[in-house]
C-alpha cells in the first residue's frame, strides 16, 4: 500500500500540465530532456530549456492562430519529438489536445474531429493532410492545418515553423501571452480526448483533464523507482494513453527520454540508445520471446541443449527468489555459468542496461513474463483503462507479483464488485464520455466509481490480478465458464511462433479456436524446414506447421480444465493486422469483427 510520503507527494501535485512543464524546465535547466533521430538516423539532444523556449512557441503561435482555453486541438501524426512538443505546447496554451492514430481511416478521422470539434490539426505528413482534404467538407471547424513533414498550400495547409513564426511574433508584442494562459487554466480544466479505438462500434471521446495528468505523473514518481537519472526509449503511440502516463511521468521525475515510434527500428534503437527501462505492450515481448526461442530451436545441437539448461537452471532461481526462499550454492554457481553463457546475450538484445520494462494496454503471458524473469529482465505489469488515464495499478521493483498487475497508485481506490467486476475511483478517473451522458452515467456511478468491465481479484497483500473481460467471458453449452485470453495467455507462452489467438465456444459444446502466427517467426522457421522463399500462407497451411501448432495446442490443453480444452482449431492465412480491422492500434484483438471474418470456419468446427 502507498505510504504517506507517498500519499503527500501525490496530494502536492501540480495544478496543470503547462505549470508541471515549466517548473521541470525552471528545476533542470540544461540537463537533458530529449532524444530523437533525423533523416540519416543520426540522434539529436534536446535540453529542458531549449524544450520549453521551444514549446513556447508553438503555444504562442496556437494562440495567435485563435485558440481558446480548452479548445481542442488534434495531433493525427505517430511517435516522434514534434508530437510531444505539440501536446505540451496545446496543453500550455489552455487547450486540450485531441488524440489521432496515424493508421485512422478518413471517415473515422472526420468524426473524431467532428465530435471534439477540433478547430487545429497538427498533421504528420502528406497521407495525413489527405485525409483531411477528403474530408474537408465535413470539417469546417478545422481552420488551419500543421504539417510535420507535409507539403504546405500557403493557406489552409502551413508547417511548424510557420506557426513557431507567429508565435515568435505574438511573444515580441505579448511576451507573458503563454504564462498567463498557463496562470488561468485550472486542474478540472480539459486536457485531453482520447478517442477509444473499442474493440465494438463508434469510438468514444474520454474527457481527461490536467488533474488526470499530473496525478498519473506524481503517482508514478511517488514510489521512486524512476529517477531523474533514468534514460527512457519512448516509442509507444501517444495516441494511447500508456503513452501519455510515460510523458506525465518524465515531467515529474525529470529524465531523459530517446523518443522514435518507428516499430521495426525497436530493436536497433535500444542498441543505441541503451535505455534503463521502456513501456511496452504485451506483443512487443512476445515477439522477443518468439524470436530468440525461435532462433534457438533452428541452431539445435550442443546450443539448443545448453540454451533449454540455462532456461531450466533460470526458471529455478527466479521461483526460489520470488517465494522468498535461498538459493542452494551449487545452483548459484550453475545460475552464474548460465547467465555468462546464455542470459546476458538476451538481455544484451535490449542494450544492456535495462532495470524493468512496463507492460500495459493488454494482458502479459505468465509464461513469458517467467521467462524472462528467468533470464535476468524484469517485465512490471500495470493495469488501467483509457477512462482512468491508462495507470491505476503498477507493480514495483521491489515489490511485484509475476501474474498480477501490481498494487494501485497512491491515491486510488479499488473494490471488487459482486459479480466479481473491477472498480477504480480516484483522480486518475475521467469526467465522462464526450456528448455521451448516458454512456458515462453508465460507466460512473453517482458515487464516483468507474466500472471496468474487467473481472478481477485482490489479494492479500492488495495486488489485484484480471482475469478477463467482463463481455468476454463465455459460458459453454455445458454450463462452464471459459475466460478466453487466460487460455490465450497460456498458448502464446507456450508457442513461440504465436501471434494471435482467439478462443470461441459461447454455447458451443466445446472450445475451439483460430490461430494466427507471427510472419517473422514464421519466415525464420521456414529457412530450417527447406520452405525458405515459400509465401506465408503457404508455409502456415503445410503439414510440417500444423505438426508443429498441434503439439503446441497439446501442450496448451495439459495446462488446461477439460472445458478449457481446445478440440479444433485452425491457422489463419495472414497475421490480424491493425490495417484489416481486426486488432486496436492497441494490440487488442476485435473478437467480434474476426468471428465475424471466420464465421463459416468456425460454424464449420461444430458442423
Amino acid at each position: 500500500m502507498a505510504t504517506a510520503a507517498e500519499l503527500k507527494f501525490v496530494e502536492n501535485r501540480a495544478s496543470s500540465v503547462g505549470k508541471l512543464f515549466y517548473d521541470r524546465v525552471a528545476k533542470s535547466g540544461t540537463r537533458e530532456a530529449f532524444r530523437y533521430p533525423d533523416a540519416a538516423e543520426q540522434w539529436h539532444s534536446m535540453s529542458w530549456t531549449e524544450t520549453g523556449a521551444k514549446v513556447t512557441k508553438i503555444a504562442a503561435g496556437l494562440i495567435s492562430l485563435g485558440i481558446k482555453s480548452e479548445e481542442r486541438v488534434a495531433i493525427a501524426a505517430g511517435t516522434r519529438i514534434e508530437w510531444i512538443l505539440a501536446d505540451l505546447a496545446i496543453n500550455a496554451a489552455g487547450a486540450a489536445t485531441t488524440t489521432v492514430y496515424p493508421s485512422t481511416l478518413a471517415d473515422d478521422v472526420s468524426y473524431i474531429l467532428s465530435d471534439s470539434d477540433s478547430q487545429i490539426v497538427f498533421a504528420e505528413d502528406d497521407e495525413q493532410i489527405e485525409k483531411l482534404r477528403l474530408k474537408r467538407s465535413e470539417l469546417p471547424s478545422v481552420s488551419k492545418v500543421v504539417t510535420f513533414d507535409g507539403a504546405t498550400d500557403g493557406d489552409w495547409v502551413i508547417s511548424l515553423d510557420d506557426l513557431i513564426a507567429l508565435g515568435e511574433e505574438l511573444l515580441a508584442a505579448s511576451p507573458n501571452a503563454v504564462q498567463e494562459r498557463v496562470d488561468a487554466t485550472t486542474p478540472e480544466s480539459l486536457a485531453t480526448l482520447i478517442y477509444t479505438s473499442g474493440t465494438t462500434g463508434r469510438p468514444k471521446g474520454v474527457r481527461l483533464p490536467h488533474d488526470c495528468w499530473t496525478y498519473e505523473g506524481a503517482a508514478v514518481a511517488a514510489p521512486g523507482f524512476v529517477t531523474a537519472d533514468d534514460l527512457e526509449f519512448r516509442w509507444l503511440p501517444l495516441a494511447h494513453s500508456f503513452g501519455k502516463v510515460l510523458m506525465a511521468t518524465q515531467l515529474a521525475t525529470g529524465h531523459a527520454c530517446a523518443v522514435d515510434g518507428r516499430v521495426p527500428k525497436i530493436v536497433d534503437n535500444l542498441a543505441v540508445v541503451k535505455p534503463t527501462f521502456m513501456g511496452a505492450a504485451p506483443r512487443i515481448f512476445e515477439k522477443a520471446y518468439g524470436r530468440i526461442v525461435g532462433m534457438m530451436e533452428e541452431e539445435g545441437g550442443a546450443k539448443l541443449k545448453l540454451f533449454r539448461w540455462a532456461e531450466k537452471v533460470g526458471l529455478e532461481v527466479s521461483r526460489l527468489e520470488r517465494a522468498g526462499r535461498s538459493v542452494p550454492v551449487g545452483l548459484k554457481v550453475q545460475h552464474a555459468l548460465a547467465d555468462k553463457l546464455v542470459f546476458t546475450k538476451i538481455r544484451a538484445r535490449f542494450g544492456g542496461r535495462v532495470r524493468f520494462f512496463i507492460s500495459g494496454a493488454a494482458a502479459l503471458s505468465t509464461d513469458i513474463a517467467e521467462w524472462f524473469h528467468a533470464a535476468g529482465v524484469l517485465i512490471l505489469e500495470g493495469y488501467g483503462l483509457t477512462e482512468s488515464s491508462a495507470g491505476s495499478f503498477v507493480n514495483h521493483p521491489e515489490n511485484y507479483k509475476i501474474g498480477s498487475v501490481g498494487l494501485p497508485f497512491a491515491g486510488t481506490e479499488v473494490k471488487i464488485a459482486g459479480d466479481g467486476e473491477v472498480l477504480i475511483k480516484g483522480p486518475g478517473v475521467m469526467q465522462g464520455y464526450h456528448n455521451l451522458e448516458a454512456q458515462s452515467a453508465e460507466a460512473l456511478n453517482a458515487e464516483g466509481w468507474l466500472h471496468t468491465g474487467d473481472i478481477g481479484e485482490l489479494d492479500a497483500d492488495g495486488f489485484l490480478t484480471i482475469t478477463d473481460r467482463k463481455k468476454d467471458l463465455f459460458k459453454t453449452s455445458g454450463g462452464k465458464y471459459v475466460a478466453p485470453s487466460h487460455v490465450e495467455g497460456i498458448f502464446k507462452g507456450v508457442c513461440p511462433l504465436a501471434s494471435q489467438m482467439l478462443v470461441h465456444g459461447n454455447e458451443r459444446n466445446f472450445c475451439s479456436a483460430l490461430i494466427a502466427l507471427d510472419p517473422e517467426a514464421v519466415e525464420l522457421w521456414a529457412e530450417g524446414h527447406g520452405m525458405s522463399g515459400k509465401s506465408y500462407a503457404e508455409i502456415v497451411t503445410s503439414d510440417k506447421m500444423k505438426q508443429v501448432i498441434a503439439a503446441d495446442v497439446e501442450e496448451l490443453n495439459a495446462k488446461l480444465n477439460r472445458w478449457e480444452q481446445i478440440k479444433k482449431w485452425a491457422i489463419l492465412e495472414h497475421d490480424l493486422t491493425v490495417e484489416s480491422g481486426e486488432i486496436t492500434p492497441s494490440m487488442k484483438v476485435k473478437r467480434r469483427v474476426v468471428e465475424d471474418n471466420y464465421k463459416e470456419i468456425l460454424d464449420g468446427f461444430y458442423a
